[in-house]
């Protein structure tokens, strides 16, 4: 039982169902190749073997793009769906990670933040190569203007932030992208809100977790590697994973006050609950008291001022495992 958990944790690291149907697996990855920088770089030796082993294996790699729609309409979509994501415009993405997504015919997904292209850093992409690979098949989503803790603004500055990189996007590449990341994955009820106003179709966190159609489509997990958590043992776990049937969670707004022990859901479907475990991004397991459907966690500690995460994870059979991530962020102007 504590290799197992041992093992779910990892997976959660960093920082009804039917087999995925309703649900896909979104990956991220920031820089590549970049050894020094180990928290956010993943090793080339590693990404290679998640290409490979999505290439070698039953899975289905589609443009992240296709999938919000198929989600929000409520089409179903292959066993094992996997997108492939990126953050910020880091060099090492033209260099390294495109030839090798090309190699392999896999779509991804590059979400920037226009400052930072402007700026023409010696580390980061540039406006001709951003258009040259998306004239090749990368989508490219918004990651605002100058990436700040959204969390931490007004409500002014966060639409002013949206519409700036809009803006830019615009004048670069013809029209804004349908899609948005918060920068450290951290938001608010309000920056939900505000993502939604702006037109976008969806809009994701950094929080390990699988997208089902039922969550919030305006916070949306994705896993994320780097060197530490991206061994191929959790990557297959990660790939391999079921949508956990969160409903009602509570906390739902994803800044809150700091000091939060308590942790309300129920999950949806019918029968006894199985092998449920919740614990936090240290791997300290919460006390879960079950009636029915309906869950209560509790933690030892409450939550910390900056980033935590709230996840939970349950068997499904067959090696797999259903994974529910949260992220919460204490600070901010709501």
């Amino acid at each position: 039982m504590r290799a197992a958990l041992l093992a779910l944790i990892v997976l959660a690291g960093l920082p009804g169902l039917g087999w995925a149907a309703d649900s896909a697996v979104i990956l991220m990855y920031h820089r590549f190749g970049e050894t020094a920088f180990p928290s956010t770089n993943i090793r080339l030796d590693q990404f290679e073997a998640h290409l490979d082993h999505l290439a070698k294996g039953p899975y289905a790699v589609k443009p992240l793009e296709e999938i919000v729609a198929a989600l929000k309409d409520g089409r179903e979509l292959p066993d094992r769906t996997v997108a492939i994501t990126m953050d910020d415009a880091y060099l090492s993405i033209y260099r390294h990670a495109w030839p090798r997504l090309k190699a392999k015919g896999f779509p991804f997904t590059l979400f920037l933040a226009t400052d930072e292209v402007d700026a023409k850093l010696k580390d980061h992409l540039s406006w001709d190569q951003i258009r040259e690979m998306a004239a090749q098949g990368m989508s490219v989503g918004s990651h605002t203007a100058s990436h700040p803790h959204l969390p931490d603004l007004a409500p002014a500055e966060v639409q002013a932030e949206i519409a700036r990189a809009n803006r830019r996007f615009t004048e670069e590449l013809g029209k804004p992208p349908a899609l948005f990341a918060y920068p450290y994955g951290e938001a608010s009820a309000r920056d939900l809100a505000a993502a939604k106003a702006a037109g976008f179709a969806a809009a994701f966190g950094q929080h390990s977790g699988v997208a089902w159609a039922k969550h919030n489509p305006y916070y949306w997990a994705r896993f994320p590697f780097n060197e530490k958590y991206g061994d191929l043992e959790r990557f297959r776990r990660a790939v391999d994973a079921l949508a956990l049937p969160v409903r009602d969670l509570d906390p739902a707004d994803p800044t809150v006050k700091g000091g939060e022990t308590l942790f309300r859901f129920r999950l949806e479907g019918e029968g006894p609950v199985k092998g449920l475990t919740c614990y936090d991004a240290a791997g300290n397991a919460h006390a879960l008291a079950i009636e029915g459907r309906s869950v209560t966690a509790k933690a030892s500690a409450g939550l910390p001022k900056g980033r935590s995460r709230f996840t939970c994870t349950q068997p499904a059979g067959g090696g797999r495992w259903r994974h529910f991530g949260y992220q919460y962020y204490v600070g901010g102007k709501g």
